[in-house]
């Protein structure tokens, strides 16, 4: 269990530097040009001048789309959207050098952008756009079969391990790997129930080989990889995700046949994008900027002003969207911890750090009072225990403190009593941010910083030390084993204080990889 957390967290901090986005869209190119050299050698059916004329006509439908509406509603176009999408559809539907088969890929492409625009709630899109796009070619094609269906050949046994590899990459950067275990474990079993069942009709036995082609020519690796992890059409809470996976995953193994289409993969998907939604159709909103506050040297405090609907519980985090051009491969949105109660609504904070060159942070920082600016939605489970006596630990360094902040805010305007004991880690005193806050809560706090402070509240307590270690923090908190405790800091970090935290009642951690 120590070695899988400080695994995944130093994968996180590796894979973070670069945006969820662009790798993405890395991980598909990749899959594609494995695709195209396996159809060269002849392990893959079909021609392969298909798969790259395919895919520019998927491409060009899909910009072309993107750029109208992106325009009409004054938004920066981005490409990797549109290639995101492209990809996908490439490996559902069928590539084909027929016209007929290209005007089909086409007028997925179309649909498939359209329905980001047209099927959306609050600037937030409910569905995948592929499988919007790959449904309505199979159910155009119905009337019109040379147009093409979905065909899902991604789920070729040859293309089993680089799904897989790829696929699981994916899953650690967006943090959706349980999840998606989820769903093949359902997926897989009923899938495997089915077959059974169908070959117990025809008298046929079960054997070791059907078994491994249900595992190896489904594509459920790819579905579960690269669609149901989509964050925009998941909902806020890992508990509803795990509904979320389990309905798509019975649905995807057992298609049910409704008239002459079968509620397949991409419609299975859709059932599961519906239902996310309706667990998080107040997420996305628009919060008016209103100043920044300067909170340390290097932290600064960002007010906002929501409309009315958005909601959260503390220790959630909001993705907040900054259009800017010529945006740098981290994007232009990003999470940032609300640092705000929720008893505090409208009003709304973030806190962000300064030093980082990147787009995003110089084009947050232009922002100027009264603009309005889009939050896709908000996530998270790093809450509190439901139990108000339970012990808590938290664990705190440099920026990771924001969690903690909203936590402690509601705690005390709530009238709340925890027994919570905090370890702040900061690179130096003067950098250690929401000290009000933090001494408002009544809590005692054990302050890890390279230099002395030289006044600290009643209850705090200085360490002493430039580095935190797992032997010193279970020195710190004698009674960790009673404690539930939250760590929010530096992926690193967290992998280092594992051998410590493992022996918690639980743990629960909120990586900062850098913005």
């Amino acid at each position: 269990m120590t070695s899988l957390i400080a695994l995944r967290n130093r994968a996180v901090g590796a894979l973070g530097r670069v945006s969820m986005y662009r790798f993405v869209l890395v991980a598909l190119a990749v899959l594609a040009v494995i695709a195209f050299v396996l159809t060269l050698s002849g392990e893959l059916a079909g021609d392969p001048l298909a798969l790259p004329v395919s895919l520019v006509v998927l491409v060009a439908a899909i910009a072309l789309v993107d750029a109208i509406a992106q325009r009409m509603l004054g938004r920066t176009w981005r490409i990797e959207s549109a290639a995101i999408t492209a990809l996908i559809l490439l490996f559902v539907l069928r590539p084909t050098l027929e016209p007929s088969g290209l005007v089909g890929l086409g007028v997925a492409g179309v649909v498939a952008s359209a329905s980001k625009y047209v099927l959306a709630w609050r600037g937030r899109h409910i569905f995948n756009p592929a499988a919007v796009g790959a449904t309505v070619l199979t159910v155009v094609s119905i009337p019109f079969p040379d147009l093409g269906a979905s065909a899902w050949w991604v789920g070729s046994p040859a293309l089993a391990v680089p799904v897989i590899v790829l696929g699981l990459l994916v899953l650690v950067r967006t943090e959706k790997v349980r999840v998606v275990a989820l769903f093949l474990v359902v997926a897989i079993a009923v899938a495997l129930v089915r077959t059974v069942v169908q070959y117990a009709q025809v008298s046929i036995p079960v054997d070791g080989t059907v078994i491994g082609q249900v595992l190896l020519s489904s594509p459920f690796l790819f579905l579960g990889a690269f669609m149901l992890s989509e964050p925009l059409t998941l909902p806020p809470r890992r508990r509803q995700q795990y509904v979320v996976a389990a309905v798509v995953g019975a649905l995807a193994g057992w298609p049910i046949l409704i008239g002459e289409i079968s509620l397949g993969q991409e419609r299975a998907l859709l059932v599961g994008n519906l239902l996310a939604f309706f667990f998080a159709w107040r997420a996305a909103v628009r919060l008016r900027f209103v100043e920044r506050t300067a909170l340390t040297p290097s932290v600064r405090e960002l007010t906002f002003r929501a409309h009315r609907g958005f909601r959260f519980r503390p220790g959630q985090y909001l993705e907040l969207e900054v259009p800017h051009r010529r945006a740098d491969a981290r994007g232009t949105r990003r999470e940032f911890s609300i640092v705000s109660a929720p008893a505090e609504l409208p009003e709304v904070r973030i806190a962000i750090r300064e030093g980082s060159q990147s787009s995003y942070k110089k084009a947050l920082a232009l922002v100027e009072p009264g603009r309005e600016l889009p939050v896709t939605g908000v996530w998270g489970d790093f809450v509190l225990p439901a139990r108000t006596d339970a012990k808590v630990l938290l664990v705190a360094a440099g920026i990771g403190v924001t969690p903690f902040v909203s936590q402690l805010r509601e705690m005390r305007l709530a009238g709340e009593r925890r027994d919570v004991v905090m370890v702040y880690v900061a690179s130096e005193a003067e950098e250690l941010a929401f000290r009000d806050d933090i001494v408002a809560a009544g809590i005692p706090v054990m302050v890890v910083t390279r230099d002395e402070p030289r006044e600290l509240p009643a209850h705090w307590t200085w360490t002493g030390g430039a580095r935190l270690e797992a032997a010193t923090l279970a020195g710190l908190v004698p009674d960790l084993a009673e404690r539930h405790a939250f760590i929010s800091g530096p992926p690193r970090l967290i992998a280092d204080l594992a051998p410590a935290l493992a022996k918690a009642r639980s743990l629960t951690t909120d990586a900062f990889a850098g913005y």
